[in-house]
């Protein structure tokens, strides 16, 4: 990954998301991006309906659509593909 592209990363916050704690992981993905000192490595973003309610909570690695059932598995993913791998770069 080159220093100054950022990994963009895009929450659902549609009313379905929301309900399911799609603010939650915001707050957790932004808390996680400055414990860890990389926030200027990722644009966290929310976005409207992913078109894709009815599977969880919705958001996106880049391009990449994802899906997590819960809050905490949303972090986990986002630990293993956004934090360690820029940790790895620092």
């Amino acid at each position: 990954m080159s220093e100054d592209r950022k990994v963009i990363v895009t929450v659902c916050v549609g009313s379905s998301c929301h309900i399911k704690g799609a603010r939650d992981v915001i707050m957790r993905f932004n808390e996680m991006l400055k414990e860890e000192r990389i926030e200027d490595k990722v644009e966290l973003k929310g976005s409207f309906c992913m078109e894709r309610c009815g599977e969880g909570i919705n958001w996106k690695i880049d391009e990449e659509p994802l899906t997590s059932s819960h809050v905490d598995d949303a972090v986990k993913v986002f630990r293993e593909r956004v934090v360690r791998p820029l940790k790895k770069e620092v």
